[in-house]
């Protein structure tokens, strides 16, 4: 009997130890963050993975999320796009995460979609895209071509008296897109399409006094010329450095960049790059009470005065936030009950104002322009009011008469406003 009562009780505790495990596992929330933490594009996403820590600990500290804390869990995909779509399916399927916050290239982005739409989870992508894309279980927090990339041709045509233009990027779906769209409006503007060069290089692509020579020679045509600069990853450190070496200075051939930030910069001696450009929405020099707060608890969280803040870092403040804001106003984590309740969600953004997020799950964002200093930091030289992101660009014959709307009844990501159907194109 006492060796029956010894087992009994043996069993019991361990059912009692097992309960314990799965009532503590459901005091969490967890949140996915899928960022490549390894690979060519670590030199830019790792700064993600760390302010996402960070806004989870901050939110931690005002008592969590409907009385839970947040849990984050954390996978490299490793700048491996396959690996992403992998890890997006561990995340929902295995960890049972409430949201993901990542990704950075649209390859990237394009991997992991269906697997969202398949398994009804939430991805928040805090990167500038180059649109033509909508789904109902994405949002879209980083800038369309609209908020950066055409504001950012306009600014070098207006105010810097460019004609000529270099299309530079890196050989992947955002920067063959963009600038697709850009040749487009580039030519809708006048610009002949000799004056127009468009060449694409793989990602860490290091050899770059070729290319950097042709640019050079390209420009000496008696005309106004920029390079318009979609290379991402750390390809961006030799090519700004053979910049210096071939003596191009911002005074006689300035480079837009979209994916140069002060991450970007942090590694670079910036003296020979005083001057060029980058098009944002969002940069650390940015005068707003709301933005040195920010900054004061980066540097505290790290534990490094040095470490700068970014663009896609305030997309992911901004998609964390309205996040938040919608599980609280559902009452739930559940996907449908936030989608319900997320549009239309206004939060701070880091330059003083408000972010909204719109029916196509886009955000409205200011386009800013700013100049590269001695420093790394960047010089704000132009700001417009906040944009409403535009999936599906006005100048692509197929994509002109499309909308998104994924509000009820609508519920579409590409209704054909001339047509009266949605479809015809897909997400």
């Amino acid at each position: 009997m006492k060796l029956k009562n010894l087992v009994t009780s043996a069993l019991l505790a361990g059912v009692m130890s097992v309960a314990a495990l799965h009532a503590h596992a459901a005091d969490t929330i967890k949140v996915g963050i899928l960022h490549s933490l390894s690979g060519t594009m670590a030199i830019s996403e790792t700064t993600l993975k760390d302010a996402m820590l960070m806004l989870i600990d901050e939110q931690n500290k005002k008592g969590g999320l409907l009385g839970k804390q947040l849990e984050a869990v954390v996978v490299d995909p490793a700048s491996d796009w396959p690996l992403f779509a992998e890890k997006a399916r561990e995340l929902i399927e295995k960890d049972k995460v409430a949201a993901v916050f990542g990704c950075w290239t649209s390859s990237s982005r394009k991997s992991v979609l269906p697997v969202f739409e398949e398994l009804n989870s939430l991805l928040f992508y805090p990167v500038q895209y180059e649109g033509e894309e909508s789904s109902r279980n994405i949002f879209y927090t980083g800038a369309a071509p609209n908020q950066q990339a055409i504001p950012a041709v306009d600014y070098l045509m207006n105010t810097e008296g460019v004609k000529r233009f270099v299309l530079e990027g890196t050989d992947y779906v955002y920067p063959r897109t963009t600038n697709k769209i850009l040749e487009a409006y580039l030519l809708a503007k006048g610009i002949p399409k000799e004056d127009i060069l468009i060449n694409y290089t793989p990602f860490g692509f290091a050899d770059w006094q070729t290319e950097v020579a042709k640019i050079k020679e390209f420009g000496s045509a008696g005309k106004k010329t920029a390079v318009v600069s979609t290379i991402n990853g750390d390809a961006n450190v030799p090519f700004y450095k053979e910049l210096g070496n071939k003596g191009i200075k911002a005074t006689d051939i300035p480079v837009i960049a979209f994916s140069v930030g002060e991450e970007e910069l942090a590694g670079l001696d910036t003296k020979p790059l005083v001057g060029h450009l980058a098009a944002w929405n969002y940069f650390q020099s940015v005068d707003a009470p709301v933005n040195a707060e920010f900054i004061k608890q980066w540097h505290a969280f790290t534990k490094n005065d040095k470490r700068v803040t970014n663009d896609p870092m305030e997309a992911a403040y901004i998609g964390f936030n309205a996040w938040v804001k919608a599980v609280e106003a559902a009452g739930t984590t559940d996907t449908d009950a936030v989608l319900d309740t997320i549009i239309g969600t206004s939060v701070p953004n880091l330059s003083g104002g408000y972010a909204t997020v719109m029916p196509n799950h886009h955000i409205t964002k200011p386009v800013l322009i700013g100049e590269i200093q001695a420093d790394g930091q960047f010089e704000i030289v132009q700001q417009t009011p906040a944009v409403v992101g535009d999936e599906w660009s006005d100048y692509l014959p197929d994509s002109k008469d499309l909308i998104s709307d994924w509000r009820k009844p609508m519920n579409c990501g590409n209704f054909n406003v001339a047509t009266g159907k949605c479809g015809g194109k897909g997400s």
